[in-house]
């Protein structure tokens, strides 16, 4: 039963990881740009902030989980704003800059924790990883064993599916040149500001 409820928890995380938002458009521009290991860490930031929220529902940390519902409207403006400022940025790179310098590429750490920041602007995770859990048969406060055990799982499918991505991204990307490079970053750039205004508009509403 352990291992049944690991690897259904590994199917979770692929699901919740695998839908191609602002999060994964970000992840695979940045393994284009800078390879695939800036992709993974970035994604790997999406997992870890997908996990805090996981542990706070998954152990029924129901003051935590109010906490951060009530901050659900200031954590949205701020991503809306994070979203648009990183769509404007891409907007302005210099794709053959960025493709011949290595130095130009983000700290792994930068990468990470931005984008750890930017999923965690989401605090209604919360409420999707209880009702998965739920779904899975460990409601929220479940024993914690059975709740480590589906976070372990959920973290590893979500890993898996960044690994999957950026290392086919990467693939990819060596036969980019400057020119798709420019083509993609203002793709990229003008879908985050979009992703942006729809997350301002959703607030103003």
């Amino acid at each position: 039963m352990d291992t049944l409820l690991f690897f259904k928890a590994v199917l979770i995380g692929l699901s919740i990881a695998a839908p191609v938002g602002p999060i994964g458009l970000l992840c695979i521009q940045r393994t284009l740009a800078h390879g695939a290991r800036v992709g993974f860490v970035s994604g790997l930031g999406a997992a870890a902030a997908d996990g805090v929220y996981g542990a706070i529902g998954a152990f029924g940390l129901v003051a935590v989980t109010q906490f951060f519902v009530a901050l659900a409207t200031p954590l949205a403006v701020f991503g809306a704003v994070f979203l648009g400022w990183m769509g404007v940025q891409l907007l302005r790179a210099d794709p053959a800059g960025t493709m011949a310098a290595g130095a130009a590429a983000p700290a792994a750490g930068r990468a990470f924790l931005s984008v750890f920041a930017l999923t965690l602007s989401n605090p209604m995770t919360i409420l999707s990883f209880i009702a998965v859990f739920a779904a899975m048969g460990g409601a929220a406060g479940a024993a914690p064993a059975s709740a480590g055990l589906m976070l372990a799982g959920v973290a590893s499918g979500s890993a898996l599916w960044w690994l999957t991505l950026t290392l086919g991204v990467s693939a990819a990307r060596r036969k980019m040149d400057a020119r798709a490079m420019r083509a993609i970053n203002r793709t990229a750039g003008l879908l985050l500001l979009g992703f942006a205004l729809w997350q301002a508009c959703t607030v103003l509403r």
